[in-house]
């Protein structure tokens, strides 16, 4: 298992990194905070966990070590893959997560696309002892990106990531138009995902 890497950030996108490791371009699917953390050119180091299947070999990257322990936690629900437990982690954030598992709110849960009210009950009720070791991890720090100069091409790229967290392309496309009426122009793309998510939350 590939638990860490460290290298050469080439490429930054709303959802993954490409790292350079030992002259081998690593691609790294990331929450949107993680994303925003890394900086093209500059160094980065991420906790990892490397999702084995059939047809293929997925990296995921987190800022913290606790993140990923999260991220592998909540697999332990049947029913919960690694494309939903990013979503969790990308909606909620490490510490939303675990302050609504440990507590029980099980409503909190099912503002995560993909995931229904008996969802989130199993989930509760599965990790709600288990939470206790990653509670308190927070979303990375470190600065954001330079700003996307333009309005219009951050568009088709937020709403692409909506879609790939599990929201449909009509809420998705509500959502970015909610954010477009009012986001300062110069906005930065990562700001502009997180007032996307905020838009989906009741």
């Amino acid at each position: 298992m590939i638990a860490s890497l460290r290298g050469r950030v080439t490429h930054v996108g709303l959802d993954h990194v490409v790292v350079e490791v030992g002259g081998v371009g690593m691609l790294v699917h990331t929450t949107p905070a993680t994303a925003a953390s890394c900086h093209r050119g500059s160094e980065a180091s991420l906790a990892t966990t490397l999702v084995v299947r059939e047809d293929s070999l997925t990296l995921y990257g987190f800022g913290a070590a606790a993140d990923r322990d999260m991220f592998e936690t909540v697999q332990t629900v049947s029913g919960v893959g690694p494309r939903l437990a990013l979503a969790m982690l990308s909606v909620m954030g490490p510490d939303q997560l675990a302050a609504a598992l440990s507590s029980g709110d099980a409503k909190a849960l099912t503002t995560i696309p993909g995931i229904g009210a008996k969802s989130a009950q199993r989930l509760v009720l599965e990790l709600r002892d288990k939470v206790g070791a990653v509670r308190g991890a927070g979303p990375p720090g470190g600065t954001q990106p330079a700003p996307t100069p333009g309005s219009e091409p951050w568009r088709g790229q937020v709403q692409e990531a909506l879609v790939g967290l599990g929201w449909s392309a009509k809420q998705a496309g509500d959502a970015v138009e909610k954010v477009a009426a009012q986001a300062p122009a110069d906005a930065e793309i990562a700001a502009l995902l997180r007032l996307a998510l905020r838009e989906l939350r009741p």
